[in-house]
């Protein structure tokens, strides 16, 4: 049975910055000081892209001190991927059958 694709999520990861978020987070666990220094966005726009990443469940936070610590969850991404994956073996198998329906 073919899964569908979280499409509220690709739409999550679309924008620019956050993925660009997700990519720094998927190499280490960062507050968002760090984030603002290797994005160069304002802290209040950061903040803002967090959240949603917060929200759509990409990442995870760990309050220490007066910081927040940003943590990816590999799972949700690694879900979509498999996803993907399973898209593109089903079109790799619809093309090696050459399954078509024809034109009434």
């Amino acid at each position: 049975m073919m899964t569908s694709v979280d499409t509220d999520l690709i739409r999550v990861l679309a924008d620019p910055l956050r993925l660009r978020i997700v990519t720094l987070l998927a190499r280490e666990t960062l507050c968002t000081s760090h984030l603002v220094e290797e994005t160069g966005a304002r802290q209040t726009n950061l903040s803002n892209h967090l959240k949603v990443l917060r929200e759509a469940g990409v990442v995870e936070t760990e309050p220490c001190g007066r910081f927040t610590y940003y943590r990816l969850k590999p799972d949700v991404i690694e879900s979509l991927a498999d996803r993907f994956a399973e898209l593109a073996s089903t079109a790799r198998a619809t093309a090696e059958a050459d399954l078509r329906r024809s034109c009434p």
